[in-house]
């Protein structure tokens, strides 16, 4: 990447992670981290859309309880970007209420995911949302958790079908909740290599 680009904010195009398992991280220790607080799910989910559709390295996570404030969800991102990064949510309007650098283990973001294996069924926990397969024929055979209204909506759209063949809960759902199920859909066919 020519440095003339890097400090006009554009971003050579690669291959952005899904959200992983506690411990992985899209920065590199050398380079550190940033946590980007927001003050609602809205303007995370809107700046996490606009980050990786411009190829940023990040990933959405819960807020260490040293920095809690806003919303219950922040973004980690690579810290040697936050200048760049900063400009082109200023850009959009959506500036965050601050940016942290995680200088302590206190204040490394928590995994918003938690993977459970029954045997034959693994289930996956993305903030309030759950969704679990079938493991030999990646059915999704429930999707619980959340009180938002559009919850039995997506249950409905979703179980009984396929990872392949289920709608993306981003495509039909409307609240925090549809957008926590997505994240456990995308982490869910991580894990089962869909």
């Amino acid at each position: 990447m020519a440095l003339f680009d890097f400090f006009k904010g554009k971003k050579e195009q690669r291959e952005v992670p899904s959200p992983g398992v506690q411990g992985e991280s899209p920065a590199s220790d050398d380079q550190g981290r940033g946590i980007l607080v927001f003050e609602n799910t809205s303007e995370v989910i809107r700046a996490e859309t606009l980050l990786k559709g411009q190829g940023w390295e990040i990933r959405v996570m819960g807020p260490p309880p040293e920095i809690r404030q806003g919303c219950d969800l922040v973004i980690e991102f690579p810290l040697i970007e936050q200048l760049n990064i900063l400009r082109t949510l200023e850009g959009e309007g959506l500036p965050p209420l601050k940016t942290v650098p995680v200088t302590s283990p206190l204040l490394q973001p928590v995994d918003i995911f938690q993977v459970k294996d029954f045997g034959g069924y693994l289930m996956v926990r993305a903030a309030n949302m759950k969704l679990t397969v079938d493991k030999k024929t990646n059915n999704i055979v429930n999707v619980s958790g959340g009180g938002c209204p559009d919850v039995p909506y997506l249950a409905a759209s979703m179980v009984g079908r396929t990872l392949a063949d289920a709608p993306s809960p981003r495509e039909i759902g409307h609240t925090l909740c549809g957008y926590a199920l997505q994240l456990a859909y995308e982490e869910i066919k991580r894990q089962c290599y869909v």
